[in-house]
């Protein structure tokens, strides 16, 4: 699905980046740590974290879209961090649980490190 999808879908907003990029997987969490170990590259990640520190780990991983739930003001500092990455940003203001189960409803899957 598209991020333009996605946003639609979450009741979100495209911050910075291109609403054409296709996302076949999610990883959701708000600890780095786990990102760094069991995401894989093109995924999206979707945490709560508003913070440079969830763009620079998506960047290390390879992960090209951030969402960011729970929505309050995402600083400018972090969308402009990602312009300078190149990394997608979206905001939702609905919380990771529902945020996750509306995009899982609607086929975008999960990251499934050595299940599949």
């Amino acid at each position: 699905m598209t991020v333009e999808e996605i946003a639609r879908i979450v009741e979100g907003e495209i911050l910075c980046g291109d609403k054409d990029l296709n996302i076949e997987r999610a990883v959701a969490t708000d600890l780095m740590s786990d990102v760094l170990a069991f995401a894989e590259p093109n995924v999206l990640l979707i945490t709560g974290l508003h913070s440079p520190q969830a763009v620079r780990t998506a960047m290390v991983v390879g992960i090209p879209a951030v969402l960011f739930v729970r929505k309050k003001d995402i600083p400018e500092t972090i969308v402009n961090f990602a312009k300078e990455c190149n990394i997608t940003v979206l905001a939702t203001n609905l919380s990771m649980f529902e945020t996750c189960g509306r995009l899982y409803m609607n086929g975008l899957k999960p990251v499934r490190r050595g299940v599949e």
